[in-house]
């Protein structure tokens, strides 16, 4: 009986849980578009809020982005029960963020801006959850990897943290527009310096 080399069990498995993750961040962007396709299809049945769609805009990007970057999964050399474990929970966060960013109705609420404050708890809490768990999908794919994200990658993170802990304490709309501000510039330049090449 012939066996399989193990490499090409490895590529199989990766393969297999790129499948479930694709799924899952696919289900994020389909959830965010067609949230923003409402605003569209329905302009005034709800008040639009440029807070809430700025974060809409930056977890597009993040899905996006991630999605693009989970490809370095393929350093991975073993796979097991417990990476594929913590890479559906990491994929599921964007799911959860999505579906906090656009609910199924929002009766009792004035618009987008008083049902994103009401859940602001909730929402920065996954915002930091998420990006705890970059951290450790960025150990998993390796030492290499992670020194490619430079010195900015641990500010960044301890910064998202700290914001996350004020913002979700807070309603001041000029602290949550500030951060929604550096939060979509930090991505930009995430994106320029880790995809221009």
């Amino acid at each position: 009986m012939q066996h399989t080399p193990i490499s090409q069990v490895d590529i199989e498995l990766y393969q297999h849980v790129m499948v479930l993750i694709s799924i899952i961040l696919a289900l994020s962007v389909y959830h965010l578009v067609y949230g923003v396709a409402g605003f569209i299809q329905h302009p005034t049945r709800h008040k639009i809020s440029l807070l809430h769609l700025g974060w809409v805009a930056w977890l597009l990007l993040n899905v996006i982005t991630s999605w693009w970057w989970e490809f370095n999964l393929s350093l991975v050399p073993r796979w097991n029960f417990g990476l594929y474990l913590f890479v559906f929970i990491y994929s599921s966060m964007y799911f959860f963020l999505s579906v906090l960013l656009f609910p199924d109705d929002l009766n009792g609420y004035a618009g987008y801006q008083d049902y994103f404050l009401s859940r602001r708890v909730w929402f920065f809490g996954f915002v930091a959850m998420t990006q705890l768990l970059d951290v450790v999908d960025s150990w998993i794919k390796g030492a290499e990897y992670l020194r490619s994200l430079g010195p900015e990658y641990a500010v960044r993170i301890v910064a998202y943290l700290i914001l996350c802990a004020f913002a979700a304490r807070t309603r001041n709309l000029a602290f949550q527009h500030a951060f929604l501000f550096f939060a979509l510039l930090q991505e930009v330049f995430f994106i320029i310096r880790h995809y221009s090449s």
